[in-house]
């Protein structure tokens, strides 16, 4: 049974962003996690126009870590915490392999709920190796246990076509409290067009739906300060024709939103 997601709430967005006036600073870092790595290689490339933010692969754009090559990425998010040089304390500890902090962020919350609902419309890459994400993770800037995910989408660009398949759930990482819970979800849609996903998560449930039918719900959901962040990949070596590139259309966000589809 397909279930409908609610509307959007009646009151006002807590921001309402379609880039047409350029990538704020009071919303947005344009950095990939930037404490793990340098500023040369977390530093996101895009371009701004009529249908929005474009992120962008280029060809001379650096891995973002060498550790991780071959792996480069573009991305905006709401806000960065880390401890200082040398330390393991930072957002996102997303390996135990001697990860240490290399570019101190101090703590900036430009916007980190702990529940709401937020709606982003993207047009997904189709160039070889990309992956265009949108998700949430934990600051861990009061706890290391705040470490969860709510992972929106995750879109690899071999999988669309006429139809196409997502990746969306919870990754718990080392947050004691919750279990990961990932599915890939069959869409009736080409994903490099326009189209609109959505996450209301808040009273122990999280839910995700794309163009406004539910496509999980998940019984569990972070409770903790979190970031958002909209990044495209490029996953392997260099290929292919450049720029490989994606479009974040517009994102609406609202906090302590946890209406319930479908009850």
């Amino acid at each position: 049974m397909t279930i409908e997601l609610p509307a959007p709430p009646a009151r006002p967005p807590l921001f309402d962003d379609d880039f047409s006036q350029g990538l704020d600073p009071e919303r947005w870092v344009a950095h990939y996690l930037p404490h793990w790595t340098t500023p040369d290689r977390s530093e996101a490339r895009y371009a701004l126009g009529p249908a929005g933010l474009q992120l962008r692969i280029d060809a001379d754009q650096r891995d973002w870590r060498p550790e991780d090559a071959p792996l480069r990425v573009s991305n905006i998010q709401t806000g960065t915490f880390s401890g200082p040089v040398g330390s393991t304390i930072g957002t996102h500890r997303h390996r135990d392999d001697g990860l240490t902090v290399r570019t101190e962020t101090p703590p900036r919350l430009l916007w980190a709920p702990r529940s709401g609902r937020v709606d982003i419309t993207v047009s997904a890459s189709r160039d070889a190796d990309c992956m265009l994400a949108a998700w949430f993770v934990g600051t861990e800037h009061l706890s290391a246990d705040d470490a969860g995910e709510i992972c929106i989408f995750e879109i690899d660009a071999s999988a669309i076509g006429d139809t196409t398949t997502a990746r969306t759930g919870i990754k718990a990482h080392s947050d004691p409290r919750l279990t990961s819970d990932m599915s890939e979800v069959a869409l009736p849609l080409d994903a490099s067009r326009p189209h609109t996903w959505t996450a209301i998560w808040g009273g122990g449930e999280t839910v995700v739906g794309c163009e406004g039918k539910v496509v999980a719900r998940m019984p569990q959901a972070p409770a903790s300060p979190m970031f958002l962040l909209i990044d495209l990949f490029e996953i392997g070596p260099p290929s292919g024709a450049y720029p490989k590139s994606a479009t974040v259309h517009r994102v609406r966000a609202w906090d302590g939103e946890v209406t319930e589809p479908g009850r």
